[in-house]
């Protein structure tokens, strides 16, 4: 179920489906792709919203999806992509084929990712599969009520959630599967994971995609 699915550093995440393929938050690439259909961003901090990756992944045809708080820094990326498009959090959206849902990604009790900058994460309907990349949040009353089969949660600490709050909030929504993103890189431990994967629910199948 996610053959499809590649997690690189922080929360750069590339999903394919049929011929088409997305990346959200491409950061520190080792390689120039330029294979995005789809680039979706969570929200403008300089881990999540790098021009310099933004480059390196896409093409003429690439369609650009970002919060609309940051459309004048969205901006500075349209040299490199075909098309942009804004969006709002707990809207639902089909962009150039691309089904969605965005969900409001916030701290509760720090200072980084305040609710009223309206950034996102993102429920992706793929192939029958509701696809869910959480960005920068803590476990907010928006993402205890998602409802996913896969789930992609920041485990870090520090900006997000801990391995063991993440880990709470995947056994509340349930999803068939967990990916564990946003640690041991800039935050976090590599052992940030398997500490997640320890407190997940037995019958959740935890992924540890990024390679160290």
């Amino acid at each position: 179920m996610t053959d499809n699915i590649q997690v690189f550093k922080q929360n750069h995440v590339c999903i394919g489906f049929g011929n088409r393929i997305i990346h959200i938050d491409p950061f520190m690439s080792d390689f120039s792709p330029k294979n995005a259909d789809f680039i979706l961003i969570t929200h403008d901090h300089h881990d999540h919203f790098s021009l310099k990756d933004i480059e390196k992944t896409a093409n003429k045809n690439t369609v650009l999806i970002y919060p609309e708080s940051m459309r004048k820094k969205a901006a500075e990326a349209e040299k490199y992509v075909g098309k942009t498009y804004s969006v709002k959090p707990c809207e639902s959206y089909n962009i150039e084929g691309l089904e969605f849902e965005t969900v409001p990604s916030y701290n509760t009790n720090k200072p980084f990712h305040p609710k009223s900058s309206r950034w996102v994460g993102y429920i992706l309907k793929i192939e029958g599969k509701r696809i869910y990349v959480a960005g920068d949040t803590d476990a907010t009353k928006e993402a205890e009520e998602v409802k996913c089969d896969i789930a992609l949660v920041p485990v870090g600490g520090t900006y997000t959630m801990t391995a063991l709050q993440a880990a709470e909030l995947v056994n509340k929504i349930k999803p068939e599967i967990a990916i564990p993103v946003h640690y041991g890189g800039i935050v976090g431990s590599v052992k940030d994971g398997e500490t997640f994967a320890k407190a997940v629910d037995r019958e959740i199948k935890v992924e540890l995609k990024i390679k160290f």
